[in-house]
């Protein structure tokens, strides 16, 4: 194969990834510009935890998990089924979620809390029944208390284990990073969050009663293991929903009806990882916003009155 052509193949490689994580061909959407506007540094700023890991390549691995996760509480399967656009729209649908965890992450806090604020005004319409583990009927909606507390701590602990399997270093610890990503939780309406590894871990263990599997997690866990992906994508994809599966703890594994690969998935996913980072390159559009927005208020700062 010619050297031109791997250029052409990893530019479309290239294209789609950024059109699936950002809705936009260049990485460059229109949210991602309203970062590098803004009067503060942020909820976070550089060398933070949340910084750190959601500016990380293993963010890819964590989606996956926290998704299939997800499906386990049938208050949360319940909204999915009866509201969500996955089967129509799930790029749309993924790339939405992706906007979100990326502004509050690195935009002002003005930006975040708009961001936070729209995802809330979505999920007011967000209500219906469903049936819990016991077999009771339950009412639901996107802003109940329980459901809330139960997407924000699957969804940070994907994000925290994924990392601590293929990132770096977490400036803080695990600690800092749960203690960060709390206030995300907070802007979204979660009621007391977990602020420490040991409080994330307790959080979930509480959910371990409530959460089941059915046939709507069998149908979720269908389609997350055979998204919609250009067919050149779906080798990369396969290993790192494996690695994913890999991460899982043996119990959600059993629930899902997942198995772990016998073969070495985890440094598979490594490798993986490393090839979509070099077709997306080592910048983050978005990080890269952040900074310039900080290092303006920086040099506003500096000049004499």
């Amino acid at each position: 194969m010619t050297r031109a052509r791997l250029a052409r193949i990893a530019a479309s490689w290239r294209s789609h990834l950024l059109t699936t994580f950002s809705g936009d061909g260049d990485g460059k959407p229109q949210w991602v510009e309203a970062i590098a506007d803004g009067d503060d540094d942020g909820y976070f700023g550089p060398g933070s935890a949340s910084w750190a890991v959601h500016g990380g390549i293993p963010t890819l691995v964590a989606g996956i998990r926290a998704l299939l996760v997800q499906t386990l509480h049938p208050g949360a399967m319940a909204g999915v089924h009866d509201w969500s656009r996955y089967r129509e729209d799930p790029l749309g649908r993924l790339s939405g979620t992706i906007q979100w965890l990326v502004t509050v992450t690195f935009a002002d806090t003005a930006v975040a809390r708009r961001e936070s604020a729209r995802v809330g005004r979505f999920h007011s319409r967000v209500a219906g029944t469903y049936v819990d583990a016991e077999g009771h009927e339950r009412p639901y909606s996107a802003g109940d208390p329980e459901l809330l507390s139960w997407v924000h701590i699957v969804f940070t602990d994907a994000f925290l284990s994924c990392h601590e399997v293929w990132g770096g270093p977490i400036p803080g610890g695990a600690d800092a990073y749960v203690r960060e990503w709390a206030t995300a939780g907070e802007l979204v309406g979660v009621v007391d969050p977990p602020r420490s590894e040991r409080e994330l871990r307790d959080g979930l263990a509480a959910f371990r009663p409530v959460i089941k599997t059915d046939e709507r997690v069998a149908e979720a866990v269908r389609f997350i293991r055979r998204p919609p992906l250009r067919p050149a994508m779906m080798p990369a994809y396969r290993i790192l929903f494996a690695g994913a599966v890999a991460s899982l703890p043996r119990d959600y594994r059993r629930l899902l009806g997942l198995r772990r690969s016998p073969l070495p998935v985890v440094t598979a996913t490594r490798m993986v990882l490393w090839l979509v980072a070099r077709v997306l390159g080592s910048s983050s559009t978005s990080e890269d916003a952040a900074r310039a927005r900080i290092a303006r208020l920086r040099a506003a700062g500096a000049r004499p009155a």
